[in-house]
């Protein structure tokens, strides 16, 4: 259970469509701190990019 909640920043980010390459790099490096956490969910929830 921990892993998929770990990732779940990007697990949201390639749901909605947006740039999930950035987001994975922040959650993978950073993701095990609190902060980095919650700012990869954050670009995860941003707004998605219009072709």
């Amino acid at each position: 259970m921990g892993i998929p909640l770990y990732f779940l920043p990007f697990f949201v980010a390639a749901g909605r469509g947006v740039n999930t390459g950035s987001v994975f790099v922040i959650n993978l490096f950073l993701g095990w701190t609190f902060i980095g956490w919650v700012v990869a969910l954050a670009m995860a929830m941003g707004a998605r990019r219009t072709p």
